[in-house]
């Protein structure tokens, strides 16, 4: 195992095998061969994802850790595997400080439940952007309401980013608990996550990162970064939709309360008393997605072939290709000009509403998103009512960089 490990981790970067990996990608969308651009949302998934969920529910589909049989004992071992696999791809301390979900969603919704009503209170106070998901905003209103807390936002600046400055100010003893997005979906802006964990750790408080858009475009190293928490979903990282990752550390985790309560979070149940299981199973109540889990570990085991800084550095090419021809089109307003960016390019064709341009590079195979991307906060500082966007991942091409420019061009012949 190890020796084919290795031998997979050598496999050269080349465009035309790694697309030819991704079946979904040769198609024709509207009588067009497909541009997808759409990578934000959610990325698409090699043939390796495919086999392994048809695998595993064709040869070993089964209940974990309940059964006494070979199938069970198969399923369990590999949803386990797959654990270690998560564990070794954030570099995690220990395996079980990685806990199964649905994905970030309700990662941030269990760190909200679990560890933020029986630690803040009246007075204390939760820290996150201007430039959050939704899924990252609403879960701390709805503790502050539940707890007396008070949540307050860094701003971002007319460039979209944040303004460490008044981070630092914002900082208090009150602060209990930072929460981050890693890279924002809706700006592309690569959030500098170390030194904010650093200097919340020197006010005392707890740092969630939200690493949804940053896991699919780089490695991330939870104990170099040095938080406490952070959640990806599988689905962004070329995994199946319905699975995801809390990470956790260990010291917080043995102290949290379960998230939610049922089958193989408990270790003993009476009608009196109930204790609960270990980690990380204490927040894992029920039958998991375990064709997922194991799924998601074969995206990482994917990713894991490539030297990811190829990746990363083409994906890069294909942002500036953009950014240049962007910057050349009077029509086009960029929204999110940080200077550290993943491969997010929001904008706007001034005087055109997104989802006439959305539809309209639909009509000739261009997949976009359009809308206020589950940002609503950011889009009212910018004044807008949403943004066009094109996310890149490792498998487009500079082709379809050009393909997205004539279809817009054509675009504007109805639009302007």
């Amino acid at each position: 195992m190890d020796e084919r490990k290795a031998a997979i981790n050598q496999r050269r970067f080349d465009l035309a095998e790694v697309r030819a990996d991704f079946p979904i990608l040769h198609q024709q969308v509207k009588s067009k061969p497909l541009v997808y651009l759409d990578n934000a949302a959610t990325t698409q998934k090699p043939r390796c994802v495919i086999e392994t969920l048809n695998r595993y529910y064709s040869t070993i589909n089964s209940n974990v850790h309940r059964g006494a049989h070979t199938l069970s004992d198969l399923a369990t071992r590999e949803f386990e595997s797959a654990r270690e696999t998560v564990q070794r791809f954030l570099n995690a301390a220990h395996s079980h400080e990685i806990i199964w979900t649905r994905g970030t969603t309700e990662s941030i919704n269990l760190v909200a439940h679990s560890f933020g009503l029986s630690q803040l209170g009246k007075g204390d106070e939760i820290l996150i952007t201007a430039m959050e998901h939704h899924s990252n905003i609403v879960p701390w209103q709805l503790l502050a309401q539940q707890t007396g807390a008070t949540l307050k936002v860094i701003p971002v600046t007319s460039d979209a980013e944040l303004d460490m400055d008044a981070f630092e100010k914002r900082l208090s003893e009150n602060t209990k608990l930072v929460s981050v997005v890693h890279v924002s979906n809706a700006l592309g802006t690569i959030n500098p996550v170390k030194t904010i964990t650093q200097k919340a750790h020197q006010a005392g408080a707890v740092v969630l990162l939200d690493g949804a858009q940053a896991t699919p475009h780089w490695d991330v190293d939870v104990q170099d970064l040095d938080c406490d928490f952070y959640a990806f979903s599988g689905h962004k990282v070329f995994g199946p939709t319905g699975i995801g990752v809390l990470y956790g550390k260990t010291t917080l985790l043995e102290k949290m309360t379960p998230y939610q309560g049922g089958g193989e979070m408990i270790e003993r149940v009476t009608f009196e008393k109930t204790t609960f299981n270990t980690l990380p199973y204490k927040f894992e109540a029920g039958t998991p997605n375990i064709g997922g889990a194991i799924a998601l570990a074969s995206a990482i085991d994917y990713l894991k072939q490539f030297d990811r800084n190829l990746l990363v550095a083409h994906e890069q090419n294909l942002l500036q290709a953009t950014l240049e021809r962007a910057a050349a089109d009077p029509t086009i307003q960029l929204i999110g000009k940080a200077r550290d960016k993943a491969g997010v390019f929001s904008f706007l064709l001034k005087g055109a509403h997104p989802h006439d341009l959305g539809t309209l590079l639909d009509q000739q195979g261009v997949a976009v998103r359009t809308g206020h991307h589950c940002a609503m906060p950011i889009m009212d500082q910018f004044a807008i009512p949403g943004t066009v966007r094109a996310s890149f991942a490792f498998y487009n091409t500079l082709q379809e960089v050009d393909r997205f420019f004539v279809a817009l061009e054509k675009a504007k012949t109805f639009l302007l």
